[in-house]
């Protein structure tokens, strides 16, 4: 039930969250280094729950444990990942395991207590419209108000569905982030996963692993292959806070540009996912008696998809050859990714909130929202940088990096030192003056003019 909560004091809070995912969670747990800010965070749903219909079994994060919720800025914080497993009696144990990547249930585990017990959270609280007026944000929810100077938005992203599924969705064709509860009931001999990504990856899998009834299932991806995700170590300093501020220099097309160059190190196949596919097809076809015929298409992009009867076709163009082939299904998952969107409830301020090309609300380098508002009411906007921020902006990596540069903003000092490594990498164009003492006297002998 929703209640009205009453602040101590007559003053707004400093901040107000909309949403409790795991970005506005790392906020809130570096907010309690800071008691001087007056913070609340608000969530629709009763209890924290990340990403409950992609749980299924098996299934690894792809970033490090140590990219939690405070670890990067706060290491001494009581909610760590490490700081979970010593509360659990199982320190040991995990370190034992020694998990090549760490099981996705786990990780989910460990944010759940964390939102049990840090401070400033309401669940069962649906924001349903945000009003600014004077010098504050008026958040209303079905039984009373809140005030607030600053908001920050950590509703995270959507399933993206394309258009010609839309008008399809429902039990035989669903998302992928609904896989876990929809895939055992599903029942049906031909099924098309659309999508070439991780979470495509992790449906063939679970669909292979337990085949049931199905008799074809076939896998389609619009890239050229189905590749590994770039782990290795000079890739992933996209997911650092020097690449983000080299990144942050550039134009709008050399961030495209540099955005699709790096799209593996965050879109791509785990090794062991791609391992466990591989396999299982092979003991399918050499191993087992099996009925099941099994289809990678890469390549492949849906044109069109109509019914057929109780069943799907599929219109697909292969852009390999420039081919058009037809494909029938009983049931169609898409694995077509996520796209950020604003909530409803900010529909009364979306005419003052500037867009990029992408529908991704523009955002200042301080990670607030470009909007016609006064500058002392700030909108913050957590997961919305994929294309001002870079391809780390959507993944876990940076997440407690953004929050203690998102707290340092709303304070006005460096609470957190948010300042980058010394990186392996050089990505900016250097000046002659912060060149190394070598590559300095090549320029100036004008070797580099060569």
């Amino acid at each position: 039930m929703t209640v009205a909560f009453a602040r101590r004091d007559a003053e707004p809070l400093d901040i107000a969250g909309i949403g409790i995912g795991p970005s506005n969670l790392s906020l809130a747990c570096l907010f309690e280094s800071v008691p001087e800010i007056r913070s609340r965070f608000f969530e629709r749903r009763d209890s924290f729950d990340w990403h409950p219909g992609m749980m299924m079994p098996g299934v690894e994060l792809q970033s490090s444990f140590l990219k939690d919720l405070v670890t990067p800025v706060l290491p001494t914080s009581r909610w760590s990942f490490v700081s979970y497993l010593v509360a659990h009696k199982r320190l040991y144990a995990f370190l034992n395991a020694n998990y090549e990547a760490v099981p996705r249930q786990e990780f989910a585990r460990y944010l759940a207590w964390v939102a049990n017990g840090v401070d400033g959270l309401r669940f069962g609280t649906e924001i349903r419209d945000v009003e600014h007026r004077d010098d504050r944000f008026f958040l209303r929810f079905d039984n009373g108000q809140e005030e607030a100077r600053n908001l920050v938005i950590g509703t995270g992203s959507s399933p993206f569905v394309p258009d010609w599924a839309k008008p399809f969705l429902g039990a035989d064709c669903f998302h992928n982030s609904e896989a876990k509860s929809r895939l055992g009931d599903l029942g049906t001999a031909r099924i098309v996963v659309v999508g070439g990504g991780q979470s495509g990856g992790e449906v063939v899998e679970a669909l292979l692993g337990d085949p049931g009834s199905m008799t074809e299932l076939t896998w389609i991806s619009r890239r050229h292959n189905f590749e590994p995700i770039n782990d290795t170590p000079f890739s992933n300093q996209v997911f650092s806070p020097e690449y983000v501020q080299a990144y942050l220099k550039l134009g709008g097309e050399q961030k495209q540009a540099a955005l699709k160059n790096s799209i593996l190190t965050s879109d791509g196949l785990s090794i062991s996912t791609i391992h466990s596919i591989y396999r299982r097809l092979y003991a399918l076809r050499y191993l087992e008696p099996s009925t099941l015929n099994a289809s990678l298409a890469p390549n492949r992009d849906v044109i069109q998809m109509e019914r057929n009867g109780n069943a799907y076709r599929l219109i697909v163009r292969n852009q390999f050859d420039g081919g058009i082939e037809v494909l029938h299904a009983d049931a169609v998952v898409l694995a077509t990714g996520y796209r950020f969107r604003l909530p409803d409830a900010l529909g009364s301020l979306g005419d003052r909130i500037t867009l990029d090309r992408n529908g991704y609300p523009l955002l200042n380098d301080d990670y607030t929202m470009q909007w016609t508002g006064p500058r002392t009411n700030r909108v913050f906007a957590q997961n919305a940088g994929r294309y001002s921020h870079g391809i780390a902006d959507s993944q876990l990596s940076l997440m407690a990096w953004r929050s203690a540069t998102i707290v340092n903003t709303l304070i006005g000092r460096q609470h957190f030192d948010a300042e980058p490594d010394n990186g392996q990498l050089a990505w900016a164009t250097e000046t002659a003056a912060a060149m190394p003492h070598q590559l300095r006297a090549g320029y100036s002998d004008g070797m580099l003019s060569s």
